[in-house]
């Protein structure tokens, strides 16, 4: 029969080092299990302490139910007594995650009727799923709730801890869903959660509460939260990013917004000028070539357009080719077949432009010319595209397209 192991840190969240007995040793001494321990493993989301149990580094605490195991970096040979230390920064850290994210729920709540689903403690940031569409978390009610979550923090309402039978318990924000004894965590005049995690004796030791960004998820909305010393860390880190585009722009850091739109503006504009320059240029290019083109039987002028370029520059070249055989399609009974196809490329991207007059469905076409070698692509009547392998199987594709004699 297995001894369970008394937890301590239900009592005593600041409890850092403690002694204890073993009783088991497993994995070669690597794995072992203590009468009582002050190490809280992974549970409810909350990560796992770090430490030293007999001067040897905990690098994982794992809970087996009535037991917790906990893994060494190296075996511990020694039977009897042995002393553990848990991580300071890190048990701080997680005691103003965890009640944090029991005070962003709760006032979430209460002031927009948002249920938490789940929650997540990463080892950079943490997130609260509610069950609110995202057109309803907004930036400025998520910066209520923000404001809320420090104004509390800041009157230090004391976090006790009780131990109360599930029939009888009252107030919880959440329903428990396990039978007999509870562990219940009160926030004073907050909230009351059922929970076996590690937390702080008052909300001023939760430090700073910073509620960053939301997202759309499957089951409602994605906060993204984090309170304490980490939060402060984030803000130093995000100040100082701002700090360094504020000193590129030359502007003040209130200015930055403004400036980064006025930059924005900018770019927009120059690119619609370059787009417009590479049109009329296009367009100039189409034209010579379509009066380079005899016509064929039908009075339509067929063209082929081929471009090689560099790995990188397909994309590119890719747009360009789409506005030129854009270009061209604006020309009277003209049909224009483009290929870009990088050095060395096992596929070539071939593209099909038909002008309204031409009689060539340019999607149709360019189905039937790819079907053959099990190929596929398409588009529009006026343009379409697809991809080829760049081998004899192209030449076949636009011997089809009437652009090539076999």
């Amino acid at each position: 029969m297995t001894t369970a192991t008394e937890r301590l840190y239900y009592a005593d969240s600041r409890l850092l080092e403690f002694t204890a007995r073993v009783v088991e040793r497993a994995d070669e001494g690597r794995r072992v299990y203590l009468d009582r321990t002050a190490f809280y493993p992974t549970s409810g989301g909350q990560p796992h302490d770090l430490g030293a149990l007999g001067g040897i580094r905990v690098h994982d605490v794992v809970d087996e139910g009535d037991r917790i195991a906990h893994l060494l970096a190296t075996p511990l040979e020694a039977d009897g007594e042995v002393h553990g230390v848990v991580d300071a920064a890190r048990r701080l850290d997680h005691m103003q995650q965890h009640t944090g994210q029991h005070l962003v729920s709760a006032v979430l709540h209460d002031l927009y009727g948002w249920a938490t689903v789940s929650v997540h403690f990463g080892a950079e940031t943490n997130t609260v799923d509610v069950d609110a569409p995202p057109t309803e978390v907004t930036a400025e009610r998520l910066a209520a709730a923000e404001r809320r979550g420090n104004a509390l923090v800041a009157e230090d309402r004391i976090v006790s801890v009780s131990f109360e039978h599930a029939g009888a318990v009252e107030g919880l924000r959440k329903a428990a869903a396990r039978e007999g004894v509870l562990r219940v965590v009160t926030i004073e005049g907050v909230d009351r959660s059922a929970c076996g995690g590690t937390h702080v004796r008052a909300l001023g030791e939760v430090g700073a509460v910073l509620l960053r960004k939301s997202e759309k998820v499957k089951q409602g909305t994605r906060v993204e939260f984090l309170c304490g010393l980490r939060a402060v860390a984030r803000a130093r880190r995000d100040f100082e990013s701002l700090s360094q585009t504020a000193q590129a722009l030359a502007v003040g850091l209130d200015e930055v917004p403004s400036a980064v739109a006025a930059l924005a503006e900018q770019a927009r504009e120059s690119d619609r000028r370059r787009r417009a320059v590479e049109a009329e240029a296009a367009a100039g290019k189409a034209r010579a070539l379509y009066d380079a083109v005899p016509p064929d039987a039908s009075g339509v002028r067929r063209a082929l357009e081929r471009r090689t370029v560099q790995p990188g520059d397909v994309k590119d070249a890719g747009e360009a080719m789409r506005a030129f055989a854009l270009a061209y399609a604006m020309l009277p009974r003209a049909v224009l077949v483009g290929v870009v196809a990088a050095e060395g490329a096992a596929t070539a991207s071939v593209l099909v432009a038909a002008s309204e007059d031409s009689g060539t469905d340019a999607g149709l076409a360019l189905r039937e010319a790819l079907a053959p070698i099990g190929a596929r692509g398409g588009g529009s009547p006026r343009l379409a595209q697809g991809a080829v392998p760049a081998d004899e199987r192209l030449t076949a594709v636009l011997v089809r397209l009437g652009v090539m004699t076999e």
